[in-house]
């Protein structure tokens, strides 16, 4: 499809991804681009930029022109000198090989998330992003009004490893928990811009509120399994780089640890969220630590 404003938005799967072609992020971004773009990350969910000549600052710049950014991380140290660069570095024990949405343990989970690969290995290291709002759609409509009355705690007190594979998971663990979170966001979240309705939960979501940890193991990996069904997911080889552009709201994402001892070496700037809304109207809230205003907003 081509737009208004003259470039391309190839799909890259039949329920998820484009891919945006005709767009130099490096020589600006016109207004009317921007909302092409947004209007593009609402429908397709994720996007992917090949080959952009972009430089942290350049990354920074192009995310600010989709709202306020947040800080790198809750916890994380941000890149030197960049306090809104997170470095996704795929040192062993450290890699988040699960799927999740990013910090959903805090009331105000980001909007969006832009990833730009530096460093990628000759084979393996992809990225892979899934579609909530499809995964809803696709459960049972007992199981969809079942969902909808569920909610579930959020928290950053677990990590990616458990128990931590060597000492650099365990002080990458320390420092990831160095705030402890727990929020409870609806299990099914409405989006604040399309209206769709989609899965809220990925691997920060540990417990369903109000029932045991067994019951709320058996309910996650059920509303999980619908999310990262093989037609709900989108698979991005990256060359140094790319960028790719996800809807954090409706979206979890996944790196495979299948990269053996190859370094890998990606960069993230976030923009800030507003708080999840339910079906029912009701908005998240926090059950331990603070509003993390000190990471949403910068």
């Amino acid at each position: 499809m081509t737009t208004t404003t003259g470039f391309e938005v190839r799909r890259v799967g039949g329920r998820i991804g484009a891919e945006i072609v005709g767009v130099d992020l490096a020589a600006g971004v016109e207004p009317a681009i921007v909302t092409e773009i947004n209007a593009a990350l609402v429908e397709h969910k994720v996007l992917f930029f090949r080959e952009q000549n972009l430089d942290d600052d350049g990354q920074t710049r192009f995310a600010s022109l989709f709202g306020e950014l947040t800080g790198a991380h809750p916890t994380v140290p941000s890149v030197d000198g960049q306090p809104n660069v997170l470095a996704v570095n795929g040192d062993e024990g450290t890699r988040a090989n699960r799927w999740h949405t990013d910090v959903t343990f805090v009331r105000t989970p980001p909007k969006a998330s832009t990833l730009r690969a530096l460093v990628v290995p000759p084979y393996g290291g992809n990225t892979l992003v899934a579609n909530a709002v499809a995964a809803y759609n696709d459960l049972p409509a007992p199981l969809r009004a079942f969902a909808d009355t569920l909610w579930a705690v959020h928290t950053n007190d677990y990590d990616y490893a458990d128990p931590p594979a060597n000492d650099v998971a365990a002080e990458r663990r320390r420092v990831f928990t160095s705030r402890k979170y727990r929020t409870a966001h609806p299990v099914v979240r409405v989006h604040p811009e399309s209206g769709e309705r989609g899965l809220f939960i990925g691997g920060f979501a540990q417990r369903i509120v109000g029932l045991g940890a067994t019951e709320s193991h058996d309910i996650l990996r059920l509303l999980q399994s619908y999310v990262t069904r093989p037609e709900n997911v989108a698979r991005w080889r990256w060359s140094p780089g790319d960028l790719i552009f996800f809807d954090n709201r409706s979206t979890q994402h996944y790196a495979p640890d299948d990269y053996g001892d190859l370094p890998r070496l990606l960069h993230r700037v976030t923009l800030a969220g507003d708080v999840p809304v339910g079906v029912d109207g009701r908005t998240s809230y926090v059950i331990e630590g603070d509003e993390a205003e000190h990471y949403t907003r910068t």
